[in-house]
């Protein structure tokens, strides 16, 4: 979009007059901006932080979970960046403790809370999902494979082997008009 000269001039102007807070109060209340930012960034490593730290949690969950497909890295992912949300929390709860005006201090610790709640809940569902994934894949590895019936040709027939003879039950069906008889008699001795 392009804008007029005077719209430019216009906007020059306004940006001198934005300074930001002056009084106390205001410098106050804007102190943990760049927190609530921290907490809410969609960059899992901040420049505050160290990447070496965050290179060691996924080297230790990497070798205690060892992942095998794509899904497993990614429940592996979810629990590592768990972690280490946790950990940015945990460090932005004890800033919080300093703000002096008790209100805002406890929209900020409401708002940690429920962050940690939701970063533990994800951590725990990944886990367990993790722990299924690995379950079924050691449970298909673990069955005997198949083997598989070469194709018989159409012109030879089909022969059963021969089964053992079983011997002879101890019952008999009645021999009721339904097809399906509800019941079963003992049987009886062959008079003939």
């Amino acid at each position: 979009m392009v804008i007029s000269e005077k719209q430019q001039q216009a906007n020059r102007q306004n940006a001198q007059k934005s300074t930001g807070p002056k009084t106390p109060e205001g410098r106050e209340a804007i102190r943990f901006n760049a927190l609530t930012y921290g907490l809410r960034t969609r960059e899992t490593i901040l420049e505050r932080e160290n990447a070496r730290e965050y290179s060691e949690l996924w080297d230790e969950l990497d070798a205690e979970w060892q992942p095998h497909t794509r899904t497993d890295r990614i429940y592996l992912e979810t629990m590592v960046t768990s972690q280490w949300l946790l950990k940015r929390i945990a460090e932005s709860e004890q800033q919080i403790y300093t703000i002096a005006n008790f209100e805002h201090r406890f929209k900020m610790l409401a708002y940690v809370y429920k962050m940690r709640a939701q970063l533990e809940r994800s951590f725990r569902t990944a886990v367990a999902d993790m722990k299924q994934s690995q379950k079924e894949r050691k449970a298909v590895q673990t069955q005997p494979p198949q083997a598989e019936q070469p194709a018989k040709p159409a012109s030879a027939p089909a022969t059963k082997p021969a089964a053992p003879q079983a011997p002879p039950p101890d019952y008999v069906m009645s021999g009721g008009a339904e097809a399906h008889p509800v019941s079963c008699s003992p049987a009886t001795p062959d008079t003939r």
